[in-house]
């Protein structure tokens, strides 16, 4: 079983920038692909971004791209969303989730494949 800490989320005002970090314990980093969901209230939960095990390929939503990037160090057991120019459309509970793999493959955005989810971290963007 995985633990997961997340942090880095807060208040910002549109234009701002925040930097998401997704602490991942119980097993071995590299053996999972990881991946970013956000859930605003009264949404469903939408893809961000994903990383594969050995940072060789990664995805980001079309909502996000040009202005979000994954990535993670996985000497550290940790995953990053640098998210940059928030909007906000932006505000939600951002979420690290990781999907246990054998090879280093493209990373899928399908939350369906996630196995291990974190606790959830809030990110809201107002004037």
């Amino acid at each position: 079983q995985l633990q997961f800490v997340e942090s880095g989320g807060g208040s910002v005002q549109p234009g701002g920038s925040l930097k998401l970090s997704c602490v991942i314990n119980g097993d071995i980093l590299e053996n999972y692909r990881i991946g970013w969901f956000r859930q605003a209230p009264g949404q469903e939960r939408e893809a961000v971004a994903c990383i594969s095990m050995k940072s060789l390929s990664a995805r980001t939503a079309d909502a996000v791209r040009g202005r979000f990037a994954i990535s993670r160090d996985n000497a550290k057991n940790t995953a990053y969303l640098q998210m940059n120019s928030l909007q906000p459309e932006d505000t939600a509970v951002y979420y690290c989730a990781a999907h246990r793999t054998y090879q280093e493959a493209m990373c899928t955005l399908d939350d369906r494949f996630y196995d291990y989810w974190g606790q959830g971290t809030q990110v809201t963007v107002s004037s």
